[in-house]
């Protein structure tokens, strides 16, 4: 079974990516009395008429999370037109604390996969206040920066984007690195079909499109929920597929006790291993810009 805690637009969103790819058994779990459960409804009507046999069901008791394998954390509040994802820290870290203790108690053996922002703060504070070992604690980020990168590519191209290989790491937010250099296009090297300058308007589009789509419509949720359905297929079916997602680091990259967006490999076991690629002088610097402010902000979270 996967929980899914918090029942808002990601959460479904999430949902109804996982009921279409029939990976296992949904509960939701919402504080919000009723949510959940007409949430649950809808979504299980949904999956009748799309052939699909998930079962779903909307609950305000964390102990009906009781044998999750995976828990994937949306709780907290939105990001606002204006509001940058560090400006959420302090306010969302006081609710994902609560939430891991509950998550320790009723799946102590669970890998859990955070979507809150800011991202790679709170999945620092999920992993710190469960006390998982980090391979079972990792959060979504470098999927939805992918997913950004590649629209944006994929118009400078003007080819399909499914054409188009590519990596983020860094901090999921302002400070997030693209890596051109290790991006291709049918095998091809997208620096052999791009110039620099039109690599980096896509990098930008791509950091500057999550405060576009906030400012339209008020929140992000089918990119999200696309990428963290994409890290749960990888786990269940064992794919031990290489993606970037936020990993509390011990040393790799020459960085300790923050979590970031990495290249990992993700498979039944969580982050099976975490995969250092060579980053030249102007991507480490991108990189580690991120890993200041990540240290920055989580020495003012109290845990």
């Amino acid at each position: 079974m996967i929980a899914i805690i918090g029942s808002g637009r990601v959460g479904t969103s999430i949902a109804l990516q996982l009921i279409s790819r029939e990976l296992d058994d949904i509960t939701l779990v919402d504080i919000v009395k009723g949510l959940s459960h007409g949430e649950a409804l809808d979504l299980g009507h949904t999956a009748s008429e799309m052939g699909s046999d998930v079962s779903v069901s909307g609950s305000n008791d964390y102990a009906d999370m009781k044998g999750a394998s995976i828990v994937i954390v949306t709780a907290g509040l939105a990001r606002k037109p204006g509001m940058s994802r560090l400006d959420l820290t302090m306010k969302n870290a006081e609710i994902i604390k609560s939430v891991s203790v509950e998550i320790k108690r009723y799946t102590p053996d669970s890998k859990i996969i955070v979507v809150t922002n800011p991202l790679d703060a709170m999945t620092y504070v999920a992993l710190k206040a469960t006390g998982f070992a980090r391979s079972r604690v990792f959060g979504m980020g470098g999927m939805l920066d992918l997913s950004r990168l590649k629209y944006a590519l994929a118009l400078k191209l003007g080819m399909s984007r499914a054409s188009i290989r590519a990596l983020v790491i860094g901090e999921h937010g302002d400070n997030m690195v693209p890596l051109a250099r290790y991006a291709s296009v049918g095998g091809i090297p997208i620096t052999s079909l791009l110039s620099k300058s039109d690599l980096n308007e896509a990098n930008e589009d791509a950091r500057k499109i999550a405060a576009e789509v906030i400012t339209l419509k008020g929140a992000t949720n089918f990119a999200p929920a696309n990428g963290v359905a994409g890290m749960v297929e990888s786990i269940t079916r064992d794919r031990k597929t290489l993606i970037a997602a936020s990993a509390y680091l011990e040393g790799e990259y020459g960085v300790k006790g923050i979590c970031i967006g990495v290249p990992v490999i993700l498979g039944r076991n969580g982050i099976e291993k975490i995969v250092e690629i060579e980053l030249n002088e102007e991507e480490k610097s991108g990189f580690m810009q991120g890993v200041k402010v990540l240290k920055e902000v989580v020495s003012k979270i109290a845990l």
